[in-house]
């Protein structure tokens, strides 16, 4: 067997064991389990148990979420649109004290009316922005989840069981979290923007926190997102 022979059987053998290789390594895919349980924080557990336990099955459709929603950018908020939404946000909670399911209903609405004015799903796809919102605000996400589920039970379960009055609560509480995430500044804005847009939202934090206590000490002393359970009732 000639010298050239013998070297093209090595140069060929050699092609394919590289390319065993690389099919092996494709196959097996990027260890994705670590990286998507450090993004999705409870998100990733929840995907697991919704699975029955299977935490491929879980982390494939985790995975499918970034591929459809990671290159999504947040729309910044004009100051009037600002000022419109955390008006409504404090009238939903002052009116939580006597009509809980009216505020859980006006909180979802405006959860969902907020998330498509910074650019993610329409409200109507509730899922979809549901989704969306999760690959971006993992941590936050379960309160609209939450508050979502709580407007959309009829009032006959809720007395069978499913949502009370405490439920409602604990809901809007968490849900409030998302909408302060939700209401920050664009992560892509410039930097001036980003102080200016937090400058005016402290602001108007401020002076919302004021108007709460003013307007709570017309209703006996009561700061409106205290929530007094004794007071709570069901609508």
């Amino acid at each position: 067997m000639s010298t050239g022979l013998i070297i093209a059987l090595i140069v060929i053998a050699a092609v394919v064991v590289i390319i065993a290789a690389a099919m092996t390594l494709r196959t097996r895919g990027p260890r994705r389990g670590p990286s998507l349980k450090r993004r999705f924080g409870p998100e990733y557990d929840r995907a697991v148990a919704r699975h029955d336990g299977d935490a491929k099955a879980a982390e494939r459709e985790l995975t499918e979420r970034v591929h459809r929603h990671g290159d999504l950018r947040e729309r910044s908020l004009e100051p009037a649109q600002r000022e419109r939404y955390e008006a409504r946000w404090t009238a939903a909670q002052e009116r939580f004290v006597d009509s809980p399911r009216e505020a859980v209903a006006e909180a979802d609405r405006l959860l969902a009316e907020l998330a498509g004015a910074r650019g993610f799903p329409d409200g109507g796809q509730y899922e979809e922005q549901l989704a969306a919102l999760s690959v971006h605000h993992a941590p936050h996400v379960d309160g609209y989840r939450r508050v979502h589920r709580a407007a959309h039970l009829r009032a006959e379960d809720a007395r069978d069981g499913g949502t009370g009055t405490e439920d409602m609560r604990e809901a809007m509480v968490a849900a409030r979290a998302l909408f302060e995430e939700l209401m920050r500044p664009a992560r892509h804005d410039g930097g001036a923007g980003r102080h200016e847009d937090r400058r005016h939202e402290d602001g108007h934090r401020r002076a919302g926190v004021n108007g709460g206590r003013k307007a709570a000490a017309t209703r006996g002393g009561h700061m409106p997102w205290a929530i007094n359970r004794r007071q709570a009732k069901e609508s």
